[in-house]
């Protein structure tokens, strides 16, 4: 009994190091990936994710602006389908 309550010890707070440390570098990869931290502004950038929705499980609407351009995209476990296109709207900033 105490030698398994000694490996319980020794090997959980070696897992919690192992979950921290992948979660660390998941998330320190996708930084790297995309080019910045998170919540970084989007400057530079030509694809933005605006908006999306859950209609089903498995099913979303999404949005997209790419070029001065909104595109609405519905999103399925096979594949996404171009739904419908629209001039991007641009909000006047406010100071």
């Amino acid at each position: 009994m105490v030698e398994y309550l000694l490996r319980l010890a020794l090997l959980l707070p070696l897992l919690a190091g192992l979950i921290w440390g992948s979660l660390w570098l998941t998330r320190w990869l996708q930084t790297r990936l995309h080019g910045g931290a998170p919540g970084a502004g989007n400057a530079g950038r030509h694809l933005q994710l605006v908006q999306t929705s859950l209609i089903a499980p498995g099913m979303k609407l999404a949005v997209v602006r790419f070029h001065d351009r909104e595109i609405l995209l519905g999103c399925t476990r096979h594949g996404l389908v171009r739904l419908s296109e629209a001039p991007a709207i641009t909000l006047p900033e406010t100071d």
